[in-house]
């Protein structure tokens, strides 16, 4: 598995990575050389490079992409989690999209990868009472790039959205660690109840295509839900569950569900 540690000491193989498939991208491509050294090439840390494209990405004729940047920066020399957890998404998009070749392409042309590095900065405004401009940035999210995140909600690292159209994931929603979902997936809630209302997703589970969690339930470690699933109960570890409403219809089978993305139930699979 490729490092996906922050640089230490001068050390950043995720980034030394990016800019290396950057310069070899211009060599192929010479028309994207504008791109490329705007978006990479001319930024010293992969912090940097984010924050210039998220800005770019996220301004409208509401926030210039300059003051955005400046949040964005701001946000990534105030917490070093933040980067640590692009450099998992990284780490994590490569490793489970076949469609992912390179480093690179999660940060110039990946939404899924765009949007939750947004999120992770509107999170870290709420968290330090900006919450304003968290919910800027999440309407923001919204328009460009068809995914609605609460800046509340709580995810870890090592994420892979896959396709990253029309996802939402509610306010008191929380996501565990190396999680993978594919599109049209809703973590919601069932009503008008306020207070704690959303999933809590365990780490390593793997949710299927427009597939809806919803209620304050927990759904356990190493999990899947198949595609077009409705699940409204408590799912215990190194499940598979699915149907609407889902049910257990057999184990897991292995140990990493959301680094294999098999999604296919097995025939011998009790309630086939």
């Amino acid at each position: 598995m490729a490092e996906a540690t922050p640089k230490v000491a001068g050390f950043d193989p995720v980034w030394d990575r990016i800019r290396a498939e950057a310069r070899e991208m211009v060599e192929r491509e010479p028309i994207l050389g504008g791109l490329v050294h705007s978006g990479i090439l001319h930024h010293r840390s992969l912090e940097r490079a984010l924050a210039y494209r998220m800005a770019l990405k996220l301004a409208s004729g509401e926030m210039t992409d300059q003051i955005l940047r400046e949040i964005v920066d701001e946000a990534y020399g105030s917490d070093e989690a933040l980067g640590r957890a692009a450099r998992a998404d990284i780490v994590a998009v490569f490793e489970r999209d076949p469609a992912c070749h390179r480093f690179i392409q999660p940060v110039l042309f990946f939404k899924g990868f765009q949007a939750i590095q947004a999120y992770r900065v509107a999170h870290w405004l709420w968290r330090h009472e900006r919450r304003e401009m968290a919910y800027f940035i999440q309407m923001r999210v919204s328009e460009v790039f068809g995914l609605d995140i609460h800046p509340n909600a709580v995810i870890g690292q090592g994420i892979m959205i896959d396709h990253a159209h029309s996802i939402v994931i509610g306010e008191t929603a929380v996501v565990g660690d190396n999680v993978s979902m594919l599109h049209s997936v809703t973590l919601g809630g069932t009503g008008k109840d306020d207070g704690d209302r959303h999933p809590k997703i365990g780490n390593g589970v793997l949710i299927g295509a427009g597939a809806k969690v919803l209620g304050n339930i927990e759904v356990g470690y190493c999990t899947r839900i198949a595609a077009g699933s409705v699940v409204l109960a408590d799912v215990p570890p190194c499940k598979t569950v699915a149907g609407v409403p889902a049910r257990i219809v057999g184990e897991a089978g292995c140990a990493q569900p959301s680094v294999m993305m098999d999604q296919v139930i097995g025939e011998d699979a009790p309630g086939d």
